[in-house]
């Protein structure tokens, strides 16, 4: 029985049971509250939960699109429990998880948490679409080999996925000597911050099939401030809208996953600034599939 005056579901984004159950849902929700390598400011392990919790003061009507993405079916999965043990072992356990929603033929849409937990959604959906490309959006390259004694930490995850398939990355303002030494001897499709202003020029290098990871610390300060590790002189909300647009648009989007969220106490902009810009980029993927049905 459902009260009349009962609270939204806890679900993203506060949908009801009909549209939130497992069978009915295309898009599956994976949230993963892990910072164990965070290097700066500590807290992205509840980033998934600010994101949940403000998608449900949401409204589900998106006004540009013209329909409610939510109709789609999303399921909002228990949170994954990363492994104490090692930063890899956790990257596995997600690695899993994936496998699971893809064998399900849902769409994965991960939150986090720190960016290392991207390497275990690529991982899986690597298997299933041979040739995919990855592109991240982020103010930093992440491209160090190794850190603090790790390999899969969150300023290497794009050097580990870089071993796996193509990468294109926009939003870069900040990166070490070994990164740019790396960056340039292998060629990367690497976008400075400006050069992240032109969405069919950086579409245009990924893929069919693209998984795209979105770091917060890519919009400026500004506008989103509850991030582990903030750079100035980012992004902004339609400038990055505008490159998610494209590439829903002209590609496969086959998940994304929004990262790096480190709540303020007080202030919940970047809460619902996260929760909007997820449920939005959902919106693009899923209206051109939807009038294809």
């Amino acid at each position: 029985m459902k009260l009349l005056h009962s609270r939204p579901p806890y679900n993203f984004p506060g949908i009801e049971s009909e549209l939130s159950s497992f069978g009915r849902a295309r898009v599956v929700v994976l949230p993963v509250p892990y910072d164990s390598t965070t290097c700066y400011k500590g807290g992205s392990r509840n980033g998934p939960h600010a994101i949940i919790t403000a998608s449900r003061q949401m409204e589900l009507y998106d006004e540009e699109l013209g329909y409610e993405p939510a109709g789609i079916g999303i399921h909002t999965l228990d949170e994954l429990e990363p492994s104490m043990n090692s930063p890899e072992e956790t990257v596995e356990r997600i690695e899993d998880a994936v496998s699971e929603i893809i064998e399900n033929r849902k769409f994965p849409l991960v939150l986090g948490g720190e960016h290392s937990i991207s390497l275990g959604a690529v991982r899986a959906l690597a298997k299933k679409y041979r040739g995919m490309s990855v592109l991240q959006l982020d103010a930093h390259s992440d491209l160090r080999d190794e850190f603090e004694g790790t390999k899969f930490g969150h300023t290497s995850v794009m050097r580990r996925i870089g071993e796996l398939c193509d990468t294109v990355q926009a939003g870069i303002r900040s990166m070490s000597r070994e990164e740019a030494d790396y960056a340039k001897k292998k060629k990367l499709k690497l976008f400075h911050i400006k050069d992240s202003l032109k969405p069919k020029f950086i579409v245009s290098s990924l893929k069919k099939d693209v998984y795209v990871t979105i770091d917060l610390d890519v919009f400026d300060p500004s506008e989103v401030p509850a991030v582990g590790t903030p750079e100035p002189g980012g992004l902004h909300w339609h400038e990055v809208l505008s490159i998610l647009k494209e590439v829903a648009a002209s590609r496969n989007v086959v998940g994304f996953d929004v990262v790096e969220l480190c709540p303020l106490e007080g202030n919940s902009s970047s809460d619902f600034l996260a929760a909007r810009l997820a449920y939005k980029f959902l919106g693009y993927i899923f209206k051109p599939r939807l009038s294809k049905m």
